[in-house]
Formats: C-alpha cells, sequence, structure tokens
C-alpha cells in the first residue's frame, strides 16, 4: 500500500514545534515566576535568548545534512553512533516519562469541568492512561491524521493566550488609567540563575521538528524555518503572557494561585473564565502530548534506520508507524500513571518531569557539539553549549547523573543491533 512518507509541509512543522513548547507550563507560571520580581523578567530575556541561540544551531544542523532521517541521525553521523544512540534513546525515555506528568496534568485542568475526574488520585491516573491510549491510537492511524490534529490544537492552544496579550494591550493602549505595575521585588543577581533555569526548562521541546526531519517535505528549507519560527513565537508568547500577567496582578494574590491565566482573564472579562482557560488548558496539554506520542516511535524508527537499534524497532504499519516502541513507550507511561495513582507517588511524576528537562537539555549539548564538529553556526554553538552546561547544573547532579545512567541503558541494544547486521554476512558452514 502506497502512503505519503513525508506528510509535514512548513505549518505542521512549526505547529510541532509550538506544540512541543507551549503545553501545561505556561498557564501556572506566572504563580511560579511571581517571588522573583523583576529578576524574571530578565530571566525571561536570557532563557528565551538562549533558546533562539541553540534553535538556530539546531537548524544550521538540519541543513548540513538534510539527507538525514532526523537529528539524532545527524549527531550519530558527526559524532558517531554510540554518541546518536544515547540522545536518542535518552529522548525517548524523556517523552515517556513526560507524557505521564503531561496527561496528568490535563486530566486535572479537565478536573475542573468534569469533577469526578479528580475523585482520586487513581481516578486521575485512570483518566490520563485512557488520554495516552486515545492519542497513541490516533498516532497509529497515520501521520498525516496526528499532524492536522496537531494545527488544530496549537490554533486552539493560543486563544487563551491571545486574549491575556489583547488585554495587556487595551490596558496599556486605551485604558491607561487603569494599567498599574504592582510593586515587585527589585532586580537581585543572586536569584538570576535559578530563575533562568526555570524560564528556559519552561521552552525545552522546540527541537521536535529536527527530530521528525524524515517526516518534513523539503527539509533542508521547513525544518530550521519552522523551528526558527516556532521558537521565536513560543518564546515571545512566554515572555508577553508571564511577564504582563505577573506585573498587573499584586505578587502575593499570584503567587497564592494555581490558575493564574484564570484569574487575571476572569478579573477583567468575568468569572466564567475560570472554565473557559481550563478548556484551553486541556486543549493545550493535549496538543503538546500528542507531539511526544508521535516522536515515541519516530526516534526509534531513526535509530533503527541508521542501524543504531535493531531492526525489529524500525518495522512499521500501513500507516509508516513504527508499532513497537510507540506503544511500548506508552505502555511505560500508564504504567506509572497507574503506580503513582495507586500509591499517590507525587515524588514519582516530579522526578519524571526532571528527568523529561535534563534529557532534553544534553541533546543540546551533543547538537552542539556535531555543530562545532561540521564547522557550522561556530560561535553561536559555543555560546549554546555553554547556556546548555550552565544549565544542565542548575538542575541538579542527581538528576543530571540519572540521565546518564539511562542513556547508557541503550548500549545493550546497540551491540545488539550490530550482531544482527554481521551476521548475514557469515558464510554458512557446510
Amino acid at each position: 500500500m502506497q502512503h505519503e512518507e513525508r506528510p509535514f509541509g512548513f505549518w505542521m512543522a512549526t505547529a510541532l514545534v509550538v506544540g512541543g513548547v507551549i503545553g501545561a507550563g505556561i498557564f501556572v507560571l506566572p504563580s511560579q515566576m511571581a517571588g522573583f520580581g523583576w529578576t524574571a523578567v530578565v530571566a525571561w530575556l536570557l532563557g528565551g535568548a538562549g533558546a533562539i541561540v541553540i534553535a538556530r544551531v539546531l537548524a544550521s544542523v538540519s541543513e548540513a545534512r538534510p539527507e538525514e532521517p532526523g537529528l539524532m541521525a545527524v549527531i550519530g553521523e558527526v559524532l558517531g553512533p554510540i554518541a546518536g544512540l544515547i540522545n536518542g534513546w535518552g529522548a525517548w525515555v524523556s517523552y515517556w516519562c513526560a507524557n505521564a506528568y503531561i496527561a496528568l496534568t490535563s486530566v486535572r485542568y479537565a478536573s475542573d469541568l468534569w469533577p469526578f475526574l479528580a475523585k482520586t488520585p487513581f481516578h486521575q491516573a485512570v483518566g490520563a492512561s485512557a488520554l495516552i491510549g486515545g492519542l497513541t491510537w490516533l498516532n497509529l492511524a497515520g501521520l498525516k491524521a496526528s499532524g492536522r490534529f496537531q494545527v488544530v490544537t496549537t490554533l486552539l492552544k493560543l486563544m487563551p493566550l491571545v486574549a491575556v496579550i489583547v488585554i495587556l494591550a487595551r490596558l496599556a493602549l486605551i485604558d491607561s488609567s487603569a494599567f498599574t505595575i504592582q510593586p515587585h521585588p527589585p532586580f537581585q543577581p543572586s536569584g538570576l540563575f535559578a530563575a533562568t533555569t526555570l524560564a528556559f526548562v519552561a521552552i525545552i521541546g522546540f527541537e521536535s521538528a529536527s527530530i521528525a526531519a524524515q517526516r518534513v517535505r523539503n527539509p533542508e528549507r521547513n525544518v530550521p524555518l519552522a523551528t526558527m519560527s516556532g521558537v521565536l513565537l513560543s518564546c515571545l508568547i512566554y515572555i508577553a503572557v508571564c511577564t504582563g500577567v505577573s506585573f498587573i496582578l499584586p505578587q502575593e494574590t499570584l503567587a497564592a494561585s494555581n490558575a493564574p491565566i484564570a484569574l487575571f482573564i476572569g478579573i477583567y472579562w468575568g468569572s466564567w473564565a475560570d472554565h473557559a482557560v481550563a478548556a484551553f488548558a486541556v486543549i493545550s496539554t493535549v496538543g503538546g502530548l500528542n507531539v511526544w506520542i508521535m516522536l515515541q516511535g519516530e526516534v526509534p524508527l531513526a535509530l533503527a534506520r541508521a542501524g543504531m537499534l535493531p531492526e525489529w524497532m524500525a518495522r512499521t504499519n500501513v500507516g509508516d508507524i513504527a508499532v513497537v516502541p510507540l506503544l511500548l513507550a506508552s505502555a511505560l507511561s500508564i504504567l506509572i500513571l497507574l503506580i503513582g495513582g495507586w500509591t499517590d507517588g507525587t515524588g514519582l511524576m516530579d522526578l519524571m518531569l526532571k528527568l523529561t528537562a535534563t534529557s532534553g537539555i544534553w541533546l543540546y549539548i551533543f547538537a552542539c557539539l556535531t555543530a562545532l564538529k561540521l564547522g557550522v553556526r561556530r560561535i553561536l554553538s559555543v555560546l549554546g553549549l555553554l547556556f546548555s552546561l550552565a544549565i544542565l547544573y542548575g538542575a541538579g547532579l542527581v538528576t543530571a547523573s540519572l540521565s546518564i545512567v539511562l542513556m547508557l541503558a541503550a548500549l545493550p541494544l546497540y551491540f545488539l543491533a550490530q550482531r544482527g547486521r554481521e551476521a548475514p554476512a557469515m558464510d554458512p558452514v557446510g
């Protein structure tokens, strides 16, 4: 059966980038950043600048090797297969770790509309598991359907964020008498590192178009363009929304709120905003979840086609979807959810989130090293490398060490793949 192997054009690829970056975090970040005051403004600028620098490096790497099936394959081709493998495997682990957390967050937002979902932690876990199962089925049906779904959810998730920007613009330009910047702590250099780490970790996820390059039409043009367009749009939205909300609302009110975006819109547009923003937050998290579930199959597929994983991980269905790694990753996400729901394992979910962030930072480090070896964007690559190392340090030694252990766990599969490739070349005996 014929199928379209490259269903993503520029807009779908850009939706992947924006969908991977803007998820649940933006709906709670204003509260998390409130205590930093003016330091948070500088942190957003630094975090955004770091993301733009690294995104340009990723774009340049994709431009230099457009024939490769994705970023992991380029890293493997330039730095050696072991480097490509451990990065790809680390990313794969981070996706199903993140998906458990994202799905649970989506159900918690949805419980504002359907309270029975939050009756017990196990109810939440079952609802999140059902969501992962549904999106896994959607991705098994084919990438074109998944891509269209991503475009729709990306457009919808931006609506409450655009509403915040519209309110801020109206206050500043039309109703300036109501535009009052609330007192906030002054800039403190001692808090800049922590605030920048928090801001950058929120932006992580802009590599999705580079990873899924084998699915993008005209990748030498569309992958770099979608990566840069997606990260620029995402950073502008993060900075405008989080900074604007933080400085219009009193710090004490903001820090105590679990839904700062809903609180802000509700003050100016009415109490109906609570439920409306909750609905859009569900859409936002589902859109982000769809991206990472798609990549659960794409990363192992690219690694297997590059000879770094056994061939059975590259077996696809009629829609050219790698079934085994996609189903395995979703099953692991569901297992984490059910264990966490049964034991009320909040600490387990927090660890999964930290591992996700750390694995993403390792990917940026190796991508910058790849660019340096290729001789492209040398200055930006050095800046991106130093920035990523600093953020990795800020993420914590324990989490970084655990992420290394998980990445190295892929080595047995690599050696198994090499044995499988060598076996047919041996002459039969007798």
